[in-house]
């Protein structure tokens, strides 16, 4: 509570409204129902107690249901926008560390910085840095990413700021769309072949489950990189594993398929695998910027303003 929640920002959220500083974890006690019973607003977050219909009866008040995390697709049912309630989500804050995070890892990649460790560590005073690949660095190198979606995107514009040559695969994305971001849009197996760093950004639907498969790890050429900072089940694990075998291709991977991989999977010991415990997203004091996006919707529910981060019904289906 207090990471997401500091003092300075309830003190903000106190010159707006009223605190009910019991937090509810259920929504059947009586103790529950008498503060649903006066609400304007509800602040929720990660495993939160599902809003349905008779959450709604309870709270005839309620006007805006304000995320401090980021996907709300299992607790807030579809009655919420069919009575008019808004329902606010902060994936856009949460979106800002997992960009971060994978462009440390893109520049990381270019130089060559994982295979480079591991041989120091091997040779020490005999490792030679002049036996690096001519290929090793950031200028030039051709970045590809998977996905223009809120993380995707954050990515696309920091790179910007480098040499790379930046390509996109994103069926729901034009050429034009592509190009004000400073990617080329391509088809995904054109982009697996093509790109030295691969970065995922797709959202987890039944129609993306396993979408990197056999045939575009496949098609990676040899010294590339694979990063995902997605979802693992977006991913074909086995088929990534045997490509990680060979040694020929490498991997940053902070979420797996399943999460945590079991003991003794070979992908924990391996040269060319950075594994990383789902850390990307929002942690200790990054907490707090979801924290404020949530304040921030309900300072504007108070001053009748509109929200930024307002989900609509439509996006639900496409969501992560």
């Amino acid at each position: 509570m207090n990471e997401l929640f500091p003092e300075a920002l309830l003190r903000r959220l106190a010159s707006v409204a009223d605190i009910e500083h019991h937090v509810l974890t259920e929504f059947e006690s009586a103790r529950s129902l008498h503060v649903l019973a006066g609400v304007d607003a509800l602040i929720t977050g990660w495993g939160a107690p599902t809003i349905d219909v008779s959450v709604l009866d309870a709270a005839p008040h309620l006007q805006l249901i304000a995320h401090s995390a980021g996907t709300i697709k299992q607790h807030v049912d579809p009655a919420c926008w069919q009575r008019g309630i808004a329902v606010t989500t902060a994936a856009q804050a949460n979106a800002v560390p997992v960009a971060e995070f994978t462009l440390a890892f893109i520049l990381l990649a270019g130089k060559g910085t994982f295979r480079a460790a591991a041989r120091l560590q091997k040779l020490q005073e005999h490792f030679d840095a002049g036996r690096l690949p001519v290929s090793t660095g950031n200028l030039g190198s051709t970045v590809g990413i998977i996905g223009a979606s809120r993380i995707g995107r954050l990515v696309l514009n920091q790179l910007k700021s480098f040499d790379h040559q930046v390509l996109l695969a994103d069926p729901t994305v034009t050429g034009s769309d592509a190009a004000g971001l400073g990617a080329s849009l391509v088809g995904l197996d054109d982009l697996m072949m093509r790109a030295d760093i691969i970065s995922l950004h797709a959202p987890l639907l039944p129609t993306t489950v396993g979408m990197i498969g056999p045939q575009q790890l496949g098609l990676m050429k040899d010294g590339a990189t694979f990063i995902n900072t997605a979802r693992g089940a977006l991913v074909n694990h086995d088929a990534l594993r045997r490509e990680l075998l060979t040694g020929r291709i490498s991997a940053v991977l902070d979420v797996t398929e399943p999460e945590p991989l079991p003991s003794g999977d070979p992908l924990y010991s391996l040269d060319n695998v950075l594994l990383t415990p789902h850390i990307a997203g929002s942690m200790g004091n990054e907490l707090r910027r979801m924290g404020a996006s949530a304040v921030d919707e309900v300072v504007r529910l108070a001053e009748g303003r509109e929200y930024v981060h307002a989900v609509q019904f439509s996006e639900l289906q496409v969501m992560a």
